[in-house]
């Protein structure tokens, strides 16, 4: 590995936007290359942020030898194949979530990242962001005792557009894939794995993608979970977890900048954690990190735990009876 990581970003989006400007601050790591599905659009992006090559294809991005780890920031139906591709040519692969549409997917990816010893990570950048990680150290020291209720919620209104990524089938578009995951996964972190038990609602809109979803999910020892997610609905985007001795609150949680922690019979703590760039630097740290530790995973987010967060997500999906085209397997049964 070189001194520097040299990154290559697949998909020049917005999202794809807000990692390139947060690997500005990112010690030892810099923007070598973008690949896009026209060259005018990967030269775009490549000037706007000064990268050294554009290429106009995945494929061509995939091969440059002058590129250490790639980002991918396509729309989600196009993760795994994208994924695939920079992993058998040997790059370590930071993938945007949901790492894949479904959990088979994700076992794909992780089989070939195994095979090839090649890294791969899901960029669930709420897990690398200072506040999220104090939250973690707040649970290890049993600050609030035993966790034993979660909940979160992820919601806002986007304007009727059936064609955008938000609402189209097509892109696996609905409101789970897109912001519920962040809840899901802010479950796992706290009781880790997949539920035992899952029971979900939703409202199908006329798109045919769900445009809010509500789920109660259990963990061993009566644990449970309270999460919502919508496209169509604002709500705060608050997230709780409440244990025996105390409680922990954290708002915005999903790119939060403080967390209040509460300990039975004790003042209230806050912890403000302002960001060092805007936050999607961390996980690019991670990587790096990973990358120089000869690592083919994150002990943050490892590859079971994508594969979990995605197995729950189909639980999720199949009783709410959302299905995307093109999948041709059925959802995972747990």
């Amino acid at each position: 590995m070189t001194a520097s990581i040299r990154w290559g970003i697949l998909g020049p989006g917005s999202i794809a936007k807000q990692f390139a400007t947060g690997l500005t601050v990112v010690p030892g790591a810099t923007l070598a290359a973008v690949g896009s599905r026209t060259l005018a659009s990967a030269q775009a992006f490549a000037t706007e942020f000064k990268a050294p090559r554009a290429h106009g294809s995945y494929a061509a991005l995939a091969a440059d030898p002058e590129v250490d780890a790639i980002y991918i920031a396509t729309p989600h139906p196009m993760h795994r194949a994208a994924a695939a591709l920079c992993l058998e040519a040997g790059k370590a692969v930071l993938c945007e979530k949901p790492l894949t549409v479904n959990a088979r997917e994700a076992e794909e990816l992780v089989a070939i990242a195994t095979r090839k010893r090649v890294f791969l990570m899901e960029a669930m950048w709420t897990r690398f962001q200072p506040v999220m990680c104090q939250v973690r150290e707040w649970l290890a020291q049993d600050a609030i005792g035993e966790p034993r209720m979660v909940s979160a919620d992820f919601g806002f209104r986007c304007g009727m557009d059936p064609k955008s990524r938000l609402l189209d089938p097509a892109l696996a578009g609905g409101a789970l894939l897109d912001v519920g995951v962040y809840t899901v996964a802010f479950a796992a972190m706290v009781f880790g794995g997949t539920p035992a038990t899952v029971m979900a609602q939703a409202h199908i809109g006329e798109t045919g993608v769900d445009e809010q979803t509500a789920v109660v999910g259990s963990w061993s020892g009566g644990r449970l979970a309270l999460l919502s997610c919508a496209v169509r609905t604002n709500t705060p985007h608050e997230a709780w977890i409440h244990g025996t001795t105390g409680r922990i609150h954290i708002p915005g949680f999903w790119h939060a900048q403080e967390a209040t922690l509460t300990r039975d019979g004790k003042p209230a703590e806050t912890a403000k954690l302002p960001f060092t760039g805007n936050g999607y630097n961390y996980q690019a740290i991670e990587v790096a990190r990973c990358l120089r530790e000869g690592l083919i995973e994150s002990p943050i987010i490892p590859h079971a735990e994508s594969i979990a967060i995605m197995k729950t997500m189909d639980e999720i999906r199949r009783q709410i009876g959302l299905r995307y085209p093109g999948e041709t397997a059925a959802l995972s049964a747990r």
